[in-house]
């Protein structure tokens, strides 16, 4: 049967549905206002009139309040006011829920960019071979990081969770109690989240869907590409940041990584114990009952205590698998061969492990501690560093850091820092030998600059015992536009280092290194942090084949943009042959992980749109992915004129102070979402250099404005714009996948930005020059940007997403002037010779409050 167009299925599978379910939801009372639900359509029709006829928030909720309630006390507006937000933030999960439940039908799971596609497409054009040779190497890794751009507790995962199974099945019963649980669970942490909270909130991914999804797909290339045979590599990795994400986080120890990698052995194991279960009830046959026995015994025992430890190694588990397999073929028609064939493939791929768990640390923070344990070996006596160390150049530093080892008594150091550290190295060799030595064998080193910051931190791998024998890969990330610069020279200084590539050869040869989107952004702006990255990329993988090494890029990426976000898959098969594609590494965080990765339908879809982007780089790369001498040029002069733009803006005086008075930035500490503070340093006083990127750019977010993700843009299309030569750029636009892709992901900050909701400010007496400052940019971007693709809307070419974000942003325009509201109130209260301490605090809450269903709300679709 013909399928009806995409933009249909949605509109009929999730829009309808939200509108149906909505209307059930908000007759539901959930406590003393009975009336919340009734009036808050009410309420939303104010805002979007009170915006078009240009009034301020302030207004529309006054408005608001005269036209339907009868003279309310201020503690009624705000009990109201504060109802309504409990109200939204839910509705935008009861939409996260429909959207998710809709997924199969709206996506076409064997379409464009799925593993089906892509073996057709290799059958058609006689490829099949060459396919199956490429996934004989190609892997792609997914790290799932704790960085908190994702408001639901644990609780309210669990109903969205029910809550899709519910709608799917059409279960209006079950979706009414589900709204009402819904209605009375609380979303707000009176206290932050350790860093083991955090770990095992993301572990029931890890558990729930990515178990099955992953060897869903593996099973599929096993079966339909290699014709069943045994395929030696896992092609599809899991990587773990929290737990072991030092970088800024005091709150991480020693003892919470152990613990975390303990976390993940148990969880795997449970796993595997209830798959041996349900195979123990099919496999009742002669010669495999009794090892199926013995498996679902040991499984058991050691996922429920770990102390017991009568767990057999890695091997001699496949092993006992294998016999089973063998024993089905050999004796028993191959019967349930399917079912222990997952089981085997599963152990391959999750080992003891489950998933890797990344060490990282700031190249500052290493650089203090490396100064700390050269003074204080040498005060004990130890003749390792010369005295002059520390005064040494670089590269008489670089000499002494190849060829010490040792095995420091770490009790000696005094400085808490340097025990946290020279312990975090030790703990990779603990879980090494507990979870097998994928379990932990990757240290980042954020912030990297120099030489000396990686191999820093490999002499303190050969002070901690590992004695030139290192089994793990030192990660640098290069993050600011001048890192990215610097890093091919960085690399080369490396790659000449007799001791480093001694090392790299024990690793077969490949170096990793990570790249930072959302760091570049802040500091370079949109276009020049993505050119930098791919300027960076070709140069280092010029570099490292001439030096015989094959690398592999580890990309930081984001939810939003200015994260490095947005269509991710796309950007993957944007990158031509002179960039390195062996392996697809990036990072996914917050609601990006539910969004993309929160189901089993949309996990296994966005595994193999990864997948298939590298692929289809590979086999299927066409003369767009490569850009002419002159096409680079325009990109660069692009590059470097939106770069101006933005430093230019960053340095504005207002810059800052705005970002302090008039946006929400410092709230999110407040919201007890994540366990790293919000900040770097521990400074009352307020620095761009201390930022860190989530509340950057979420601040922009909330305020509608998304600068990070277009501020330049506009300046720079405009450049040709003015010189008549904007047919240039037409070109590059039509000719460069890579350039298209950055237009299209901007095209998605552009969208999400409203600037009606504080045009108020533009009559600010201290912020109204700034503030016209965004507009502009932002409408020239906007004009330009539809000029460029030759759209009349934004998003034109991707419908369903624009219909996505229009229902989503709808959902939260009471809950943004609420807001804004506050953030007025609060600044009203301030100004008073007395000001009112209690009320101020209030007016704090409700901006606080109203953080988390405005970020919910803004997940991205990679």
């Amino acid at each position: 049967m013909h399928k009806q167009p995409k933009l249909t299925r949605f509109n009929e599978n999730v829009l309808a549905k939200y509108q149906i379910y909505n209307s059930i939801f908000m007759t539901l009372p959930f406590d003393t206002i009975t009336k919340t639900g009734v009036l808050l359509p009410l309420f939303h029709d104010i805002c979007k009139e009170g915006f078009s006829s240009k009034q301020n928030p302030s207004e529309i909720v006054e408005n608001f309040f005269k036209t339907y309630q009868e003279n309310p006390s201020e503690e009624e507006k705000i009990n109201l006011l504060f109802k309504f937000i409990q109200y939204i933030e839910r509705q935008v999960v009861l939409f996260d829920a429909i959207e998710d439940a809709a997924f199969p039908i709206v996506n076409n799971m064997d379409g464009i960019g799925t593993l089906r596609n892509i073996k057709e497409i290799a059958t058609q054009e006689n490829k099949k071979e060459a396919l199956k040779k490429h996934l004989e190497d190609f892997k792609i890794r997914v790290v799932l990081t704790a960085h908190p751009t994702q408001f639901y507790p644990g609780a309210v995962l669990g109903i969205i969770t029910d809550l899709t199974e519910a709608i799917q099945n059409n279960d209006l019963l079950l979706i009414n109690q589900l709204l009402a649980q819904l209605g009375k669970t609380p979303f707000f942490k009176h206290e932050k989240p350790s860093p083991y909270d955090e770990a095992v909130s993301l572990i029931w991914y890890l558990e729930n869907v990515f178990y099955h999804s992953i060897s869903q797909v593996y099973n599929y290339i096993q079966s339909n590409i290699f014709d069943n045979q045994k395929i030696d590599n896992d092609i599809i990795n899991l990587g773990f940041w929290p737990g072991g994400d030092r970088d800024g986080n005091p709150f991480v120890t020693t003892e919470i990584t152990l613990n975390v990698a303990k976390r993940l052995k148990q969880t795997v194991l449970r796993n595997y114990y209830r798959d041996v279960r349900k195979l123990k009830r099919k496999l009742t046959f002669n010669g495999v009952e009794q090892l199926i026995s013995e498996l679902e015994t040991m499984l058991f025992e050691n996922s429920v205590n770990p102390a017991i430890n009568t767990l057999i190694s890695l091997e001699e588990f496949k092993e006992k698998l294998q016999q089973i397999k063998n024993t089905l073929i050999s004796k028993h028609q191959s019967l349930y061969i399917e079912d222990i064939n997952d089981v085997i493939n599963k152990v391959h791929l999750f080992g003891y492990h489950f998933a890797t768990l990344d060490i990282r640390q700031d190249s500052r923070i290493h650089q203090n501690v490396f100064a700390e344990i050269v003074t204080t070996l040498q005060k004990n006596g130890n003749t390792l560093f010369p005295e002059n160390y520390l005064e040494l150049s670089e590269n008489e530093q670089l000499t002494i850091l190849s060829t010490i080892s040792d095995n420091v008594d770490i009790s000696i150091f005094k400085e808490e820092m340097v025990t946290k550290t020279l312990e975090s190295i030790k703990a990779i060799k603990t879980i090494q030998q507990n979870n097998g030595e994928r379990g932990a064998n990757r240290y980042i080193i954020s912030n990297n600059q120099t030489a000396v910051n990686v191999m820093e931190t490999f002499a303190m791998f050969n002070l901690c015992g590992f004695n030139h024998n290192i089994s793990a890969d030192i990660i640098p990330l290069f993050e600011t536009v001048n890192d990215l610069t610097n890093a091919p020279s960085v690399m080369e200084k490396l790659y000449t280092n007799p001791a480093y590539l001694k090392h790299l050869k024990s690793r077969n040869n490949k170096q990793t290194i990570m790249l930072g989107f959302s760091d570049g952004t802040k500091d370079g702006g949109y276009l020049m942090a993505n050119w930098s990255i791919f300027k960076a990329k070709e140069f280092l993988t010029k570099i490292s084949r001439e030096h015989g090494i094959k690398v592999i890029f580890f990309d930081g990426r984001g939810g939003p943009p200015a994260r490095g976000g947005g269509k991710t898959h796309q950007f993957y098969a944007s990158l031509g042959p002179t960039i390195e594609d062996e392996e697809i590494q990036l990072t996914v965080q917050g609601q990006t992980i539910s969004s993309n990765f929160g189901t089993l339908d949309s996990s296994q879809f966005n595994i193999e749109q990864l997948l298939s982007a590298g692929i289809s780089n590979e086999l299927f790369s066409n003369a767009n992915h490569i850009m002419t001498k002159n096409e680079t040029e325009i990109m660069n002069d692009l590059a470097l004129t939106s770069y101006e733009a933005y430093v230019n803006f960053k340095n504005h005086p207002k810059f800052m102070p705005y970002l302090e008075h008039m946006s929400t930035l410092k709230y999110y500490g407040k919201t007890n979402i994540g366990s790293r503070p919000s900040k770097r340093s521990k400074s009352a006083e307020l620095n761009f250099a201390d930022l860190r990127a989530i509340p950057f750019v979420g601040s922009w977010s909330q305020l509608k404005q998304n600068v990070p993700g277009f501020y330049g843009v506009g300046t720079a299309l405009k450049k040709y714009e003015d010189a008549g030569e904007f047919e240039k750029v037409k070109h590059l636009f039509h000719h460069s996948d890579f350039f298209k892709t950055l237009i299209g992901n901007s095209m998605m900050a552009l969208s999400k930005s409203f600037f009606a909701l504080t045009e108020y400010m533009a009559k600010d007496e201290e912020f109204g020059e700034f503030w016209e400052l965004i507009y502009n940019e932002y409408e020239t971007s906007k004009r330009l940007i539809l000029k460029l693709s030759d759209y009349d809307e934004l998003m034109q070419g991707n419908k369903v997403g624009k219909a996505s974000i229009n229902i989503r942003e709808n959902i939260v325009l009471p809950l943004l002037t609420i807001q804004q509201f506050a953030l007025r109130k609060i600044q009203e209260i301030q100004k008073q010779e007395n000001p009112d301490t209690e009320l101020l605090k209030v007016y704090e809450k409700m901006v606080t409050r109203s953080l988390f269903g405005n970020i919910n709300a803004s997940r991205n679709s990679a």
